[in-house]
């Protein structure tokens, strides 16, 4: 064996699984049970059973349904394997692109031959057993040390957001989805059939594949449009918009180097090249951000990706984009230079894939890795590219699979870069004139406007945020909707008092558009 072939990172085995869909419950199982059926299945994906036993890291995305102290370990003794390299990750959607690139790296660097990347929720069934009134320990869970994860408050969001009640991703993405749409000139119901259009052709996607939660075809009218099964929760984005967490998926990936493969006897044709990738992360605070109609984490990732691998957009065969809200898979085809068509992903997305909340891309990568298997021989190589998303738009990781190996090897880096600004001056207090520089209306379970969230800047340029009351949503409900016009730009009267905004929208300015309330 040469050294080369120890230090080039290759995927060898993949496995997803699901139990249940929607509308159709399965009985419960426990997260880390749903893990194994997928570490399994990975296993068995590689062809050989020579590498269980042989695995010498674990990696695990936090679950979020069920509580483990270690996971990795609890996984490590059923294979019979000793993996003393273990780690889970903290939450957040960007973790198994992330991780996949903390395996590549060490398999570079001479630290790890085989190593499994795991991830699943099963939020479904702990769902299910709350409503029935069932303890899951009664049916054997694992108390190491079992139960919900415990939350800091800083979880929760900064003590500026938390001040402002901006604090949930229903709440969140739609601001950003608000301003991207101002930047491109797009009126609000422009915005609107965009995100229906792409978002129909994701659900085709999700209608293909078999572990789908929700594998059904919807229409662009079917997902915009607003009725009983589909109620308005911000004015961006109904039901069908929003990621759907109650899932029961999990996943599992196979890395090991080259020469570990070829020693177990892993067929050439199950074999596909980890690249690698790179990360970025911006200001956890939203209210510190310097912008909201872009991601400045997203573009650094990507930029970086491609740049290391010396490729451009136009050479990905294949693209899942993090897409838990419709504005996150936009900004990755802004970045891609991807035309208004196109449809950047290989599972259908979290309304209609499923949302397991940390782990979706790691769904990503096993069926990026499939897709490559089927797609050799061209002239040139085949390379996927794995999008994940943590955080607010807050954390972004990048990596690349390819049918062939990269001439320079591994060329990813896990350790993301930091791309925070200056934070923006948050100012509390404020009575008198602000420019909005974006809001959204969210909807009660009822249909009304319930509140409008508002993120301003005063004359001097500091921010204000807030929310405001049930007059004021409706009031600008009504200005988006029935005239149209996007909030970005508009000037109001505003008295910010701890974070309850009271909003004049008597006479409205936007940029010389007088629009009446």
């Amino acid at each position: 064996m040469s050294q080369e072939a120890d230090r080039i990172p290759v995927v060898v085995g993949v496995g997803d699984v699901v139990s249940g869909s929607a509308g159709a419950a399965a009985d419960p199982v426990e997260p880390m049970e749903l893990v194994l059926r997928a570490v399994r299945a990975a296993l068995d994906d590689s062809g050989t059973s020579a590498l269980g036993a042989a695995v010498d890291a674990i990696h695990a995305v936090r679950t979020t349904s069920w509580n483990y102290d270690d996971l990795p370990a609890l996984i490590a003794a059923r294979l019979g394997a000793s993996a003393p390299t273990r780690s889970t990750s903290t939450i957040g959607g960007h973790h198994p692109a992330r991780l996949m690139d903390r395996v590549g790296h060490d398999i570079a660097a001479g630290r790890s031959s085989v190593a499994l990347v795991v991830g699943g929720e099963t939020q479904a069934s702990v769902r299910a057993l709350t409503k029935a009134g069932r303890d899951p320990v009664e049916l054997g869970w694992a108390v190491a040390p079992g139960g919900p994860p415990t939350f800091a408050p800083d979880d929760l969001g900064s003590a500026e957001m938390q001040r402002a009640g901006i604090l949930a991703p229903v709440q969140i993405y739609p601001l950003f989805d608000r301003a991207r749409a101002d930047r491109l000139g797009l009126r609000p119901s422009e915005s609107l059939t965009a995100s229906a259009e792409l978002y129909s052709r994701f659900s085709a996607v999700a209608a293909r594949y078999p572990v789908a939660w929700s594998p059904v075809e919807r229409s662009p009218d079917d997902i915009a449009g607003v009725d009983a099964s589909n109620r308005a929760v911000s004015d961006c984005y109904p039901l069908a918009m929003n990621a759907m967490p109650f899932v029961d998926q999990a996943a599992a990936v196979l890395v090991c180097s080259l020469a570990a493969a070829r020693a177990a006897g892993v067929d050439e044709d199950r074999i596909v090249y980890l690249w690698g990738g790179a990360g970025a992360s911006d200001a956890p605070d939203i209210m510190a951000r310097s912008t909201f109609d872009h991601s400045p984490a997203l573009r650094a990732a990507v930029r970086t990706t491609l740049a290391a691998a010396g490729v451009a957009g136009a050479d990905l065969t294949f693209v899942d984009a993090y897409s838990c809200f419709p504005v996150v898979p936009l900004l990755l085809m802004d970045e891609l230079g991807l035309s208004s068509d196109a449809t950047p992903t290989v599972l259908g997305g979290h309304s209609f894939f499923g949302g397991p909340l940390s782990s979706y891309s790691l769904h990503a990568v096993a069926e990026s890795t499939r897709l490559l298997r089927q797609s050799r021989g061209g002239r040139a190589p085949a390379i996927a590219m794995v999008h994940a998303n943590g955080g607010y738009l807050t954390h972004q990781h990048t990596i690349l699979l390819s049918t062939d190996p990269h001439e320079a090897g591994y060329v990813g880096n896990p350790d993301a870069v930091s791309v925070s600004a200056i934070a923006v001056p948050v100012t509390h207090g404020h009575s008198g004139r602000a420019i909005v520089e974006t809001a959204t209306v969210m909807f009660g379970r009822g249909g009304e406007p319930e509140q409008a969230l508002v993120i301003a800047r005063t004359p001097e340029g500091d921010r204000i945020a807030g929310r405001t009351g049930a007059d004021a949503a409706a009031a600008l409900h009504r200005v988006v909707t029935d005239r149209d016009v996007s909030p970005v730009g508009l000037t109001i009267d505003v008295v910010d008092e701890g974070g309850n905004l009271d909003i004049t929208l008597d006479s409205i300015m936007a940029n010389g558009r007088g629009v009446r309330a």
